[in-house]
């Protein structure tokens, strides 16, 4: 999957830390850039952030629109980003930030893969150690993400 959905330049790594906002400011650009979503994309993740925590356990965060505002995305792609100084996430630590946009109903295949990834703490560990961008896109890909 991670050939339609994630490439190389939706996932970066970053040495410090970042808020919630702009982490999720982040993954939502990024998923624009790629064309994916509109500008209205950032609010909606708000939006769902407002309603319910996307965060996930293990250090990682699912920032994703709501079923209300499904007309901002364009295409299905994630946006994988890596704050090793971390993200206050309401009070809980993350490191992994994935924003995803699916079309119709493809977001539970999307989220059920990263799913599956995250419940491995060894795997964690080793998407914490990939030193490169290109490192860590190809231990998510090879996850089948």
């Amino acid at each position: 999957m991670a050939r339609d959905v994630l490439s190389i330049g939706q996932v970066r790594i970053h040495s410090g830390s970042a808020t919630r906002e702009e982490a999720m400011k982040e993954a939502a650009d990024i998923l624009e850039s790629a064309g994916a979503v509109t500008s209205a994309y950032f609010d909606a993740m708000q939006q769902r952030e407002q309603t319910v925590s996307t965060y996930m356990g293990n250090e990682l965060a699912i920032p994703h629109g709501t079923n209300e505002t499904k007309h901002t995305i364009l295409d299905s792609a994630l946006s994988v980003v890596r704050y090793d100084g971390g993200v206050d996430w309401d009070g809980e630590p993350v490191t992994f930030v994935v924003g995803i946009a699916g079309k119709g109903d493809e977001h539970l295949e999307i989220l059920s893969q990263i799913a599956i990834l995250f419940s491995d703490e060894d795997e964690v560990q080793k998407l914490k150690e990939a030193e490169t961008p290109e490192e860590l896109f190809a231990l998510v890909s090879a996850a089948g993400v």
